[in-house]
């Protein structure tokens, strides 16, 4: 490039100089025009929606509006009670949540009502400390015990909405790892005694929620404290976990409804009343999600903020997920928001079979962590790297609410973020990667309802764009399946290897005996040998020669 102008004289130098700063203001002159055109706000919630950054055409939404009016036709029929997850033969409604007006019926107005003042009514009383220990202590802390969609709402909002003013400080056990519920449980240590525990689970029947249960019950009794005094069961009518909460005389239960899916279900008892118990302001949460779900009603693309997202992520991905969603919060409370999403969008879009029986294979990845620590980690490939992805930044207006210092004359650190979330951008768009800016003006309980509401109603309209069922999820219990498959499998090893007392097995004998895959049975074998003191591995030169054996009077089974 210096060869090049060094070959020009000065005069040519100035003409190539004006192109290129006339070229340069031109392209700013239309992106600026193009910004204001694609440019959203909801004046409600003082949130906005820049989508000028994606480089659809502008005949792109027109040429849409067939699916955009069907997919707002059916969400009007979902909202008003029809049955909108076929395979399972359930209304969907998760929108009534945070509007009870909006139920189909009185008896289910009149549900979500009592029970939201059921919740506030309890959580008073743990707070005053009507409501104590077994020993007449204050609850200080609360455990929540769930997976998926029991968990990952109410962890997002904990970290979100958490600050030193808690009136109760949250924990969690979301796996059955023995080592994470190990690590929580002694975490606790002798606050436990002053823990009310949440078991959150709508089918009573998920295994791993089931495991945290039984592990943290044993805690409690190895501590010498009787559990069910600590216990609160957050479940359907009739479960597994509300039966035992009844034999058992748990302190409290709270319903969960069939309608109410497990990732869209952080705005009833699954995300209130932890929240609640926490300190948060369940009324202002639902408020601001009622909001949002008034703004998304309207029946207009471009002025609907959750159909302007469906619309971008069919234009990134040509309605088929080709690209990823990169959501880039800039704001450590928004770190969990991608993980929250994850489950929102891959298990309601992750599918195989559209509604019409057709193989489809749908679905949208997501990641992200948050800003500008990203930008010390993948913006690298996000800029350079291949081009397989659409970034959603989140940017928070309100830098603190504590006074803030200068790190350079008249510059914070809150002015630096907001330099690198706009530079970010800058340069993603400058590489020819597109992206989308979602504003904020704070992080609060309004506004974390919001975005949530945001984001459910714009998995809705994406649905039916594609022609999927957003609300069920085969994949999920096919995995469930065949856990309970291996874990079956496991029982008739151990019965075989107990039966012969001093005998041998290599994987193919014990598939043999089993009549089971023999690499099933080598990974059962491999687990449980380096779990069970009563199993050892002789290792062969590979896996098929390694050798099991069951100590002899072992007594196990």
């Amino acid at each position: 490039m210096m060869a090049f102008y060094a070959s020009l004289s000065k005069k040519e130098i100035f003409s190539v100089t004006n192109q290129a700063a006339a070229y340069y203001s031109a392209r700013m002159s239309e992106s600026w025009q193009r910004y204001q055109e694609y440019y959203l706000h909801i004046d409600s919630l003082d949130i906005s929606l820049d989508v000028s950054r994606m480089k659809f055409d502008d005949s792109f939404i027109d040429d849409m509006q067939p699916r955009v009016t069907l997919a707002f036709d059916q969400m009007n029929e979902l909202e008003g009670g029809a049955i909108s997850n076929p395979d399972e033969n359930r209304m969907v409604g998760h929108y009534w949540l945070r509007d009870a007006d909006k139920a189909p019926t009185e008896l289910l107005k009149e549900a979500i009502t009592s029970t939201v003042a059921d919740v506030s009514d309890f959580v008073s009383k743990v707070h005053s400390g009507e409501i104590t220990t077994p020993q007449g202590q204050t609850f200080t802390e609360v455990l929540i015990i769930g997976i998926g969609g029991s968990a990952l709402g109410p962890q997002f909002i904990a970290d979100a909405l958490g600050s030193s003013a808690d009136r109760m400080t949250p924990h969690f056990i979301d796996n059955t790892d023995p080592d994470g519920t190990g690590r929580v449980l002694q975490g606790l240590g002798e606050r436990l005694s002053r823990t009310l525990t949440l078991v959150i689970s709508k089918s009573g029947g998920t295994k791993e929620t089931r495991n945290g249960m039984l592990e943290t019950a044993a805690a409690y009794e190895a501590a010498g404290l009787q559990y069910p005094g600590y216990f609160v069961a957050i479940t359907g009518d009739g479960s597994d976990l509300d039966n035992v909460a009844v034999k058992e005389k748990w302190l409290k239960r709270f319903p969960m409804w069939d309608w109410v899916g497990g990732r869209t279900s952080v705005m009833s008892t699954v995300g209130l009343v932890p929240m609640a118990l926490q300190g948060c302001d369940i009324e202002v949460f639902l408020s601001g999600a009622a909001k949002m779900d008034a703004a998304t009603r309207v029946h207009s693309a471009k002025k609907n903020p959750a159909m302007l997202l469906a619309l971008m992520w069919h234009y990134a991905g040509e309605g088929r997920g080709r690209k990823d969603m990169v959501i880039l919060p800039y704001k450590d409370r928004l770190m969990l928001f991608s993980k929250y999403l994850q489950q929102l969008v891959m298990e309601s879009l992750g599918k195989e079979i559209d509604l019409d029986g057709h193989l489809v294979n749908q679905g949208i990845a997501v990641y992200g962590n948050k800003g500008s620590t990203d930008q010390h980690a993948y913006v690298q490939q996000l800029r350079d790297g291949v081009n397989n992805f659409f970034a959603t930044f989140i940017e928070v207006r309100q830098n603190s609410h504590t006074d803030m210092i200068d790190v350079e004359p008249g510059v914070t650190s809150g002015d630096y973020l907001q330099g690198f979330l706009r530079g970010t951008r800058a340069a993603l768009t400058e590489g020819g990667r597109e992206n989308l800016t979602i504003s904020v003006p704070d992080v609060n309980a309004e506004i974390v309802g919001a975005l949530i509401a945001l984001y459910e109603r714009a998995v809705g309209f994406y649905a039916t764009l594609v022609n999927i069922n957003a609300y069920h999820q085969p994949g999920v219990e096919a995995g469930k399946k065949a856990a309970t498959r291996l874990l079956e499998l496991q029982e008739k090893v151990l019965a075989q290897m107990q039966s012969q007392n001093s005998s041998e097995y290599t994987a193919d004998e014990m598939a043999e005996s089993c009549e089971a895959d023999p690499e099933d049975i080598y990974h059962i074998l491999t687990h449980l040998a380096a779990n069970r003191d009563f199993i050892t591995r002789a290792a062969g030169s590979r896996p098929a020669a390694d050798r099991f054996s069951m100590q002899t009077g072992s007594g196990a089974a």
